[in-house]
């Protein structure tokens, strides 16, 4: 066991840039003081008396494994990449693709606005609880002591050594950050448009196409599973497996938060974040999917007679307001420059670029516009103990931003909500305010098809939790970023706005594998033992790594090339297809690392993507076994074959090549396949194609924390992996040694109690005060 402590005075906050001035009766009444220890892997369990300690303690732990990523992104936040890395490169996240130009000049816009500072100064619960307040100082003053005490020139991370861009963190930074989150899967996907809007002018050509919000690159599995679905005397058991960027602030830090007989969490916190959001404490876990639920709304307004900036509301004109921004540019050249863009906004929201015209413009409307209460909602969710609990602490918070909530507790209750904010547009405003244009574009030029309320929401224009979709079981709840309505296909979900999702619709066929691993599991015919899910057996589920796809029509597509030796490629070229037969005919059909046939069948089964790939339709009256069948009747499923076959030999990749020889990150063999592909640990490569080399390129997203946690009356058992490692920093040793345990299926035990912490081998603890 080796103890360090490390003793800081800390600064003034009102001395940073950017500085919030905490309210009167928040100030410290001491100093911050946690103790940091810890275990395998570098993972931190951060224990302090009070949320300040706490907050300290995890900033400090962070800034040593992720300062230079965070360091990146606060240039971000502040609107300055174009000045330390130009205009034209994309921004640091993953998740909001974007130019720094653009990223810019939209942040200075919401940093000048003043937003984020006015929906923080409000009391809770809309505003931060004292609590949070607390936690959020504290984990700004530990992120700083680290960065103050290390220096910039000293930094590990070669990333950002010395760099002029690295500067101290503040808390309206955390605030903001967190405001970002909430808006990812709304405003924060449209700000091209936004940046780019412009009243249509003579001689311009103008936008007529309407404009279209794409969807963020995450998404997510997880299982509640109650008492009814596990055994050996456990009570309910939760699988976690979101599906997140692997690099940049999208990634999640694990970590377990302490403040001994108030606060127990271990989990996953996104970067920047000081709250677990995806964990367990002592009787409750829960995980998170990205719902179906909408984020935003178009309003599509109707034009004064010549002048493109006012529009009629009601009869009544209003004219939109604009705000001019200038942020500082570095050219080629290395000189700065200056690069000015009007933002327009209406009583909506931001106006974009596509679609307006002389007649009409289209504005934006995100639900998550007003939300700060976001990590209220998390660290309420944090201290709970219960299902009952949970589901109180976001009842009373909403907060919720984009995510379904699955969980269960160690009475073995399993529960799913999509308790997240969704906008307050009922079925029949769907009907009747809708005008052409975008999905979901709204009649903007009268009232009547303005968001409504509930009595029960927290604030105007969101539904309130009794409109929800949720549903409690006692066998299990699953989501896989479809829709509600078969979280449980035993108890289907219907009923609930329409704008939350469908029902009776064709599932992916990620969800389907997921309710078919359940299936099996509970009559024990997957081969994992009796049935029933226990740790092992939920481990070895999660981690199966089996290809629907795959398993549907393999058999069928090796019949059909075995009748069919010779294909004919797009280019007219007839291929010997005998080798491809031979080789999918052996392939185990899983994906793991070295499964052969795994590359092949990938290259098919996206090439034949533009095909009617299944000869059985979807039926609504079976939506678990449906589509289904090899449809070879369609010429292009022979193509595929034969384009698939002609391109692995163009490039000299042996059709038998294991998928761990193509598919790796940093250098390490990663198993799992893309989920559209049908698989439930989803991996992504940036790009799908086999590059010149037989690889694809490096994983960037996908499963990211897995854990699996059986909630026992003697506390809780579980398994977790953070697949790209707790540290992005290449020179440190935990900066891929989780991802060599993913590739090997090997897990990390979670250490929970006290002493589970202090008998671990790797064991060490640091205690910081300030």
């Amino acid at each position: 066991m080796r103890w360090k402590l490390v003793t800081c005075a800390v600064a003034s906050l009102t001395a940073l840039p950017l500085a919030v001035v905490v309210p009167a009766g928040a100030a410290p009444t001491g100093p911050y003081r946690a103790e940091i220890r810890r275990t395998a892997y570098g993972i931190p369990h951060v224990k302090a008396a009070d949320y300040a300690g706490l907050g300290f303690g995890e900033g400090y732990a962070f800034a040593q494994d992720n300062l230079c990523v965070m360091a990146s992104h606060l240039v971000t936040l502040a609107g300055e990449r174009s000045r330390y890395f130009g205009p034209d490169a994309a921004t640091d996240d993953p998740l909001v693709s974007t130019s720094n130009l653009a990223s810019d000049v939209y942040q200075q816009a919401e940093l000048r606005s003043g937003t984020v500072r006015r929906l923080i100064a409000q009391p809770a619960p809309l505003g931060p609880t004292r609590e949070v307040r607390d936690i959020v100082r504290g984990y700004v003053a530990g992120y700083n002591r680290y960065l103050r005490d290390t220096g910039v020139s000293r930094l590990p991370d070669s990333t950002c050594r010395g760099a002029a861009w690295v500067r101290p963190m503040t808390e309206l930074d955390v605030y903001r950050d967190m405001y970002q989150v909430t808006q990812i899967e709304g405003v924060e996907q449209a700000i091209d448009p936004i940046v780019d809007a412009a009243p249509p002018t003579a001689g311009k050509a103008v936008r007529t196409k309407p404009p279209v919000l794409p969807k963020a690159d995450a998404g997510s599995n997880a299982y509640g599973l109650g008492r009814g679905a596990t055994r050996g005397g456990t009570g309910g058991m939760v699988l976690a497996n979101p599906h997140f960027p692997w690099a940049g602030v999208g990634r999640f830090y694990q970590v377990q938060l302490t403040i001994p007989g108030r606060l127990n969490v271990s989990g996953v916190a996104l970067y920047g974040t000081p709250l677990v959001e995806i964990g367990h404490t002592e009787h409750l876990a829960w995980s998170h999917t990205v719902s179906t639920a909408a984020r935003a709304t178009f309003y599509r307004l109707t034009l004064v007679p010549g002048d493109p900036t006012s529009y009629v509301v009601d009869g009544h004109r209003e004219a939109m307001t604009k705000r001019t921004v200038t942020v500082q540019v570095r050219g080629k050249d290395g000189r700065l420059g200056s690069v000015s863009r009007t933002l327009y906004d209406s009583r909506y929201g931001p106006v974009v670029a596509d679609g307006w015209t002389t007649t009409n413009a289209y504005a934006i409307r995100d639900v998550n516009a007003r939300n700060v209460r976001a990590m209220n909602t998390w660290l309420a969710m944090d201290q709970a103990d219960s299902v009952a609990q949970l589901r109180k602490a976001q009842d009373t918070y909403q907060g919720v931003p984009f995510t379904n909530t699955i969980a269960a507790d160690s009475t073995g209750q399993a529960y799913y909500a999509d308790a997240s904010v969704a906008p307050h547009v009922t079925d029949d405003q769907l009907k009747s305010c809708a005008v052409d244009g975008p999905e979901l574009a709204l009649d903007g030029s009268t009232s009547r098809c303005a968001w409504g309320s509930d009595p029960d929401a927290i604030e105007p224009g969101i539904f309130g939790p009794s409109r929800t979709p949720r549903l409690s079981r006692t066998d299990y709840v699953t989501n896989s970023n479809n829709s509600p309505w078969l979280t449980n296909p035993d108890a289907p979900l219907t009923g609930f706005p329409r704008i939350f999702g469908d029902t009776g619709t064709e599932r992916s066929l990620r969800t389907r594998l997921g309710l078919d691993m359940v299936k099996q599991r509970l009559a024990g015919t997957d081969g994992l033992g009796p049935r029933g899910f226990d740790l092992a057996s939920l481990r070895r589920t999660m981690l199966g790594d089996r290809d629907l796809s795959a398993e549907l029509l393999r058999d069928q597509l090796v019949a059909y090339c075995r009748a069919h030796p010779t294909l004919t490629a797009t280019d007219g070229t007839s291929v010997d297809v005998r080798s491809a037969c031979r080789v999918l005919a052996a392939w185990d059909l899983r994906t793991d690392t070295g499964s052969k046939g795994a590359v092949l069948w990938r290259a098919f089964f996206f090439a034949a993507a533009a095909s009617r790939l299944f000869r059985t339709p979807f039926d609504p009256a079976h939506p678990v076994t449906t589509p289904r069948d090899l449809n070879t009747a369609d010429p292009g499923v022979g193509r595929a074959v034969a384009d698939t076959v002609q391109r692995m030999t163009a490039l000299k990749v042996p059709l038998d090549e294991p998928l761990g020889a193509a598919q790796r990150y940093a250098g390490i063999a990663i198993p799992g396949c893309p989920g559209a592909e049908g698989c439930f640990n989803a991996i992504y490569p940036a790009s799908l194609p086999l590059q010149a080399d037989g690889t694809y390129s490096d994983v960037t997203s996908g499963s990211s924390f897995i854990m699996a946690v059986s909630l026992t009356p003697a506390g809780p058992r579980a398994s977790t992996i953070l697949t790209y490692s707790e540290s992005a920093n290449p020179s440190s040793p935990h900066h891929t040694d989780q991802t060599r345990l993913f590739s090997a299926k090997r897990w990390v035990q979670d250490r929970f109690a006290d002493a589970e912490i202090a008998a671990d081998p790797a064991y060490r603890t640091t205690r910081v005060t300030g």
